[in-house]
C-alpha cells in the first residue's frame, strides 16, 4: 500500500482527493490537512509514502514545503496554475496534476507513483514498448518511431503515436499523451519540424495536433477527446487541404 498524505488549503479539494484515493486499491489515506506545518511534521517522522500538496497555501506554499521536506516523501503538486510546474519538476516531483482533476488523469498519476515507491509492483503498470532505436517503417507505419525531449530533471523519451496535440506556452511546451502531461523547455519551431508532416500539423501559434487523435472538426475547433483546439488563420488553409486529401 501507498500511505498518502493530502495537503491544501481548501476543504473541497481535500473532500475530492480523499475520495479519489478511496477509489484505487493500492492506495492508503493517512491524513488530510489544510495546515501545511502538520503535515511537514508527518513528513518528517516518515509516516507517509506519498504526498498531494497544493502549491499555493497561505502559511507555507507547496514549493517551500519541497524544499523544508527534502525528499523524504515522494510528491505529486496539485494547483490550478501551471507556471510552477518546472520549478516542481526540478525539485523531482512526480507529477504534476492541474485542477480540476480528472479520476482517470488522478489514477494514471497513481500508478506512475506506483512504479516509483514499490518497483516490485511494476507488472499493474501498462508497459512501455520496448525499443533502443527507431526501427525502418513504411511510410505510413510510425508506431515504433520516438523523439527524446528533456525534461528539468531527465531526458524522456516519447512515443510519437501516443502523442494527442502539443500545446506552446510562453517558455516551455506541453506535450499531452493519454498517460501523462510532459513539459519541455522546447520552442514550437523545433518541436515542429522534429514531428513527421504527414501525421502531426501545426494548427494555431500555440497548437500542433496528431492527425489521427481528431475526433473531429466543427468550423475552427478540433475536437480531441475533451480537449477543443482552435485553427489559427495563418494555419488554416494548410491544416484544410491535409483533411481534404483524406476525406472519402
Amino acid at each position: 500500500m501507498i500511505r498518502c498524505l493530502v495537503v491544501d488549503d481548501e476543504p473541497l479539494a481535500l473532500n475530492i482527493i480523499e475520495d479519489y484515493i478511496s477509489k484505487i486499491p493500492f492506495m492508503q489515506l493517512v491524513k488530510a490537512t489544510t495546515n501545511p506545518i502538520e503535515a511537514l511534521t508527518i513528513v518528517q517522522d516518515g509516516g507517509v509514502d506519498l504526498v498531494y500538496l497544493d502549491v499555493q497555501m497561505p502559511e507555507l506554499t507547496g514549493i517551500q514545503f519541497l524544499r523544508i521536506a527534502n525528499g523524504k516523501a515522494k510528491v505529486i503538486l496539485t494547483t490550478a496554475y501551471p507556471q510552477y510546474a518546472l520549478e516542481g519538476y526540478e525539485l523531482d516531483v512526480i507529477d504534476y496534476l492541474l485542477k480540476p482533476i480528472a479520476f482517470d488523469r488522478f489514477f494514471k498519476s497513481a500508478q506512475k507513483a506506483q512504479g516509483i515507491i514499490h518497483p516490485s509492483t511494476k507488472s499493474s503498470i501498462p508497459e512501455q514498448p520496448q525499443a533502443a532505436t527507431i526501427p525502418q517503417q513504411p511510410q505510413d507505419d510510425f508506431s515504433h518511431d520516438f523523439i527524446f525531449v528533456k525534461t528539468e530533471h531527465k531526458i524522456q523519451k516519447v512515443y510519437l503515436h501516443d502523442i494527442l496535440y502539443i500545446e506552446g506556452l510562453k517558455d516551455y511546451i506541453s506535450i499531452f499523451t493519454n498517460q501523462e502531461r510532459i513539459i519541455t523547455l522546447q520552442n514550437m519551431k523545433k518541436m515542429e519540424d522534429a514531428l513527421p508532416e504527414r501525421h502531426f500539423v501545426r494548427v494555431h501559434k500555440s497548437y500542433i495536433v496528431a492527425l489521427n487523435k481528431i475526433d473531429s472538426i466543427e468550423r475552427s475547433r478540433i475536437f480531441i477527446g475533451d480537449k477543443v483546439i482552435p485553427v489559427g488563420d495563418t494555419y488554416r488553409d494548410q491544416f484544410f487541404k491535409m483533411i481534404e486529401g483524406r476525406n472519402v
